[in-house]
């Protein structure tokens, strides 16, 4: 039981930062989803991208 309390903050830090990855990433993720739309609706569109037919 000595070490109950390094062990218990180990996986308290570890969860921490694990959430805080996945916060970010989702919130990054949306954030580049919004620039791309805005992109799109901009009429710029990626070079990967299949042209609409007639154009």
């Amino acid at each position: 039981m000595t070490h109950a309390f390094y062990v218990y903050a180990s996986y308290g830090a570890a969860a921490l930062v694990t959430t805080a990855i996945i916060l970010w990433t989702w919130t990054d993720g949306r954030a580049r989803r919004r620039e791309l739309a805005a992109l799109e609706a901009a009429g710029i569109r990626r070079r990967s991208a299949r042209p609409k037919d007639g154009e």
